[in-house]
């Protein structure tokens, strides 16, 4: 069993859409469940309509080694006593942050836990949420990589296919997909 971190101390970067989103994306290739941990519960309300996929806010999902191929981990948009040592659990941590300068300084409380855990070689940061045509993205891009966290080739889009997922599980055969499917590949890469 492999755990994925979904992770960023700022609401609203699209945790998780993005959870959900590259779950979904693997769910007919393998075992995959959530861990809403998140007190806003926005994924837990899902459980049960989301066909081949566990969603629940039960922390014992994480001892069933046997159960599950890949559970991803929802976290709250604030910090909370169980992320340190989620990050140190974590086989994979993906730091979503849309491209703001408000969203960059927000990241950086969740970069010191990173690297105060050596988790940096473990870590994905994510551009979430990209507004097309915009040298915004571009410099957030400099400042992020400086870091010296791997910052995922593909960006996400803010797309309404992306929030439209919730409700049909799932993108379609759409750009959406094609940049789900490309950060998918980078993500099963960094966790190899």
């Amino acid at each position: 069993m492999k755990t994925i971190l979904i992770a960023c101390q700022k609401g609203g970067v699209g945790k998780s859409t993005l959870t959900l989103n590259l779950a979904l994306n693997l769910r007919k290739n393998c075992r995959v469940a959530i861990l809403d941990m998140d007190l806003q519960g926005s994924l837990t309300r899902l459980a049960g309509t989301v066909n081949d996929l566990h969603i629940t806010t039960n922390k014992s999902i994480l001892e069933r080694d046997e159960e599950y191929d890949l559970i991803f981990i929802d976290t709250p948009p604030y910090l909370s006593n169980e992320l340190d040592g989620l990050i140190r659990r974590a086989d994979l941590i993906i730091v979503p942050t849309k491209a703001g300068v408000l969203d960059l300084l927000a990241i950086e409380g969740t970069i010191d836990l990173i690297s105060n855990a050596r988790k940096e070689l473990n870590t994905l940061i994510v551009l979430n949420m990209v507004k097309p045509n915009t040298t915004l993205t571009k410099d957030i891009q400099v400042r992020v990589e400086a870091y010296g966290i791997t910052v995922a080739e593909t960006q996400v889009s803010d797309l309404v296919s992306f929030t439209r997922s919730v409700v049909v599980q799932g993108l379609g055969n759409n750009k959406a997909q094609r940049q789900l499917d490309s950060l998918t590949k980078e993500m099963l890469t960094a966790l190899l």
